[in-house]
């Protein structure tokens, strides 16, 4: 059975609102959360810590973003002191970025930052809520990245 109209337009304005709500209060907590690490860190570090050492280009394809965008924000990291840059053993002409202790200890900062936010964010939460809010927030995600990958479809044209 699929959603009615006035059902999907209801959890699309829900979306819009959370995405809004967050955007705007993103910027106000990006400096607790985050700290000294660039709004792009998070991004790129957790790949790392992740998956380990890898080349620039994987790490840019992992962070969803261009390989020249990927190896600008690498090097703003690298300067900060949040990654290293080791070469290849596989391939001297290229380098393998590896996540530092320092990049680490930023990651760890922003995961207990985070935590905290969220504990205060949900102090009224049931479990089950909680649980039943990550299903539903995967489930819709899945669903995200299908619809992302269909043919976009034109806007109907009405008779005027």
């Amino acid at each position: 059975m699929h959603l009615t109209p006035e059902t999907s337009q209801l959890l699309t304005a829900g979306v819009s609102r959370l995405t809004r709500t967050a955007k705007h209060r993103g910027h106000r907590v990006a400096a607790d959360l985050y700290g000294d690490l660039p709004f792009f860190g998070w991004a790129m570090l957790v790949p790392l810590e992740q998956s380990g050492p890898q080349r620039c280009s994987a790490l840019a394809a992992a962070a969803g973003v261009d390989v020249s965008v990927g190896s600008r924000q690498v090097s703003a990291l690298e300067r900060a002191g949040y990654v290293e840059r080791q070469p290849d053993p596989l391939d001297g002409r290229a380098s393998l970025i590896s996540l530092s202790r320092a990049g680490a200890a930023a990651l760890a900062r922003t995961r207990e930052v985070r935590g905290q936010w969220g504990v205060a964010a949900l102090d009224d939460w049931t479990e089950a809520e909680g649980r039943q809010l990550t299903a539903l927030l995967e489930k819709l995600a899945d669903g995200l990245d299908r619809a992302g990958r269909r043919p976009a479809v034109p806007p109907s044209r009405t008779a005027h």
